[in-house]
């Protein structure tokens, strides 16, 4: 939390001051600010860096309703969607997803991912490309984390690793991706998560936070108060470097939306801020700031999207409300990135925990399905314009090229310039540990 002009407090290190500055966890999710110095060598700012944008479809989305259609299947399994034709020729997607299919080019869409162990919703495999058995103690870090310690920030006044994730009635649904045994110190930052109010100047109205000279003077009275009662003794340069942090314009202009242009806002559109049950919004404006976000220099941001756990009115819940604004979100922002000359630069991926089942149930819903699922890759100068993998006749099983979540990892890792087969990251043991698990790249994209 962030406090202007406070009660006057004895600390625990008994001394009295003002508080007038509390630096925690600022909206970072626990993140210290400190953290976001640690790897100053890194690229600064104004520099080019890789980047992934990786968007969350909690709860999982059908694959055979989106990219996989199965039009040869009995009525009960293939469904009411019909494909439609794309730019690239024998390329065929949902109808209802016109405008990925007019940058089919730009996309390519993973029909065999597989790697989910159970069934059970969780963003986990998600963000780290592994199971949740036989972690080691402190868990598995996400790939958020990892990037946060290995590459830190690309430009000091810019968290390396962001989360779009509101909290959700299903804690797994709001989660931007967990620091495991690298520790809260390499959480995600979440400008729209529980920390948000974190991130308020309290006792500090509109009109003095818009001052920046005010804010100013504040600091440095501070910095006055602190120095005369010792506390500032001893601090590193890296700790006094926060005070930069603190008074940049660089992270609150990304996530300011009213500087962008109207236009762009406007082919972006603003989809539904609010929660979708117990899942995540709809928010259309996530995938704008996403692309603002790693501008400003962010090398990871999570962004999870609605809730697609239907096991009742499956087509309904699609057609209606996810597929048209995910189609929107998604097609607007692969374009942007290439329209900013941004695509090699950047990855973005898209993708639930498991798939559906083939067969559709009474209520007119497909359950949970681990044997396959799908995604989408685009972006990070891959060679889009393709299909990677195929299922049965009936979207059951894998029948060509195989994808575990660990390539696609080995994949992202490999676009940052993180090389995956050494062990650079030590668990709460002292152990190393290797990023994937004998998993190599897509070579079908490099």
């Amino acid at each position: 939390m962030l406090s202007i002009w406070g009660p006057e407090t004895k600390l625990c290190d008994r001394i009295s001051r003002r508080e007038v500055l509390k630096i925690g966890a600022l909206g970072l999710g626990g993140l210290t600010l400190p953290q976001l110095l640690q790897a100053e060598a890194a690229a600064g700012s104004g520099k080019r860096h890789k980047a992934v944008i990786m968007i969350y479809m909690c709860g999982a989305p059908s694959h055979q309703d989106m990219y996989d259609l199965k039009m040869e299947a009995p009525s009960e399994i293939r469904g009411e969607f019909r494909p439609i034709d794309t730019r690239v020729p024998g390329f065929q997607i949902c109808e209802h997803l016109p405008r990925l299919g007019n940058i089919a080019e730009k996309i390519i869409p993973l029909r065999s991912v597989h790697g989910s162990p159970n069934g059970a919703h969780d963003s986990f495999i998600c963000y780290t490309g592994r199971t949740t058995r036989n972690q080691p103690a402190g868990g598995w870090p996400s790939i958020g984390s990892v990037v946060s310690k290995l590459k830190g920030p690309a430009d000091p006044a810019v968290p390396p690793f962001v989360g779009l994730a509101p909290d959700t009635g299903h804690p797994p649904y709001g989660s931007p991706g967990l620091p495991g045994f690298l520790g809260v110190s390499h959480s995600a930052f979440r400008p729209s998560g529980p920390s948000r109010k974190n991130m308020v100047l309290n006792g500090i109205d509109e009109a003095r936070l818009n001052d920046r000279k005010q804010l100013l003077a504040s600091f440095d009275q501070f910095k006055r108060e602190a120095d005369s009662s010792g506390s500032m003794q001893g601090m590193d340069d890296m700790n006094q470097q926060v005070f930069n942090i603190l008074t940049s314009n660089r992270l609150v202009n990304a996530l300011d939306l009213s500087q962008e242009d109207p236009a762009v806002r406007e082919r972006y559109g603003k989809g539904d801020p609010k929660n979708y049950g117990d899942g995540a919004p709809r928010n259309l404006e996530h995938f704008l700031m996403a692309r603002r976000l790693v501008e400003a220099g962010a090398r990871i941001v999570t962004l999870n999207f609605g809730r697609w756990d239907f096991h009742s009115n499956n087509f309904g819940g699609l057609k209606e409300t996810h597929l048209p604004q995910f189609d929107q979100g998604l097609a607007t922002l692969i374009e942007d990135l290439h329209e900013r000359g941004m695509a090699d630069d950047v990855a973005v991926v898209a993708w639930g925990e498991f798939g559906r089942t083939p067969k559709i149930n009474k209520d007119g819903g497909r359950d949970h399905w681990p044997a396959v699922g799908g995604g989408l890759l685009a972006g990070g100068g891959f060679k889009t314009g393709q299909v990677i993998g195929a299922t049965d006749r009936l979207g059951a099983q894998v029948a060509d090229r195989p994808i575990h979540f660990g390539e696609v990892f080995a994949t992202l890792y490999r676009h940052l310039g993180i090389d995956y087969n050494t062990a650079p990251i030590k668990d709460l043991a002292g152990r190393p540990q290797y990023l994937v698990d004998n998993y190599e790249p897509l070579h079908e994209v490099l």
